[in-house]
């Protein structure tokens, strides 16, 4: 489920890729996603304060794959959702 919305939300919204551009992008972020080997867990977790985190239950390689990306992926932030139920599933 997860997977499916993600996708979406790559399509048709804006997604943030990266720890450290998640970090700065923290302020117009309005959910997170990081991966369960993310090294970078407890900073992104800081910066999202009240703001959804969702831990993606794969690596940063499956991650990756699940965003359609061809290499690893360890948080990525959601600024808009577009058409896809993200939000609600991460919440």
């Amino acid at each position: 489920m997860i997977t499916k919305e993600l996708a979406r939300a790559i399509s048709t919204g804006k997604v943030i890729f990266g720890y450290k551009m998640a970090i700065k992008m923290a302020g117009e972020a309005k959910a997170f996603v990081v991966s369960r080997d993310c090294p970078y867990k407890e900073e992104i977790m800081k910066a999202a304060g009240e703001k959804p985190l969702y831990v993606f239950k794969g690596n940063n390689i499956e991650l990756g794959a699940a965003c359609g990306k061809p290499f690893g992926v360890s948080a990525l932030a959601i600024i808009d959702g577009g058409k896809s139920k993200i939000l609600d599933v991460i919440r």
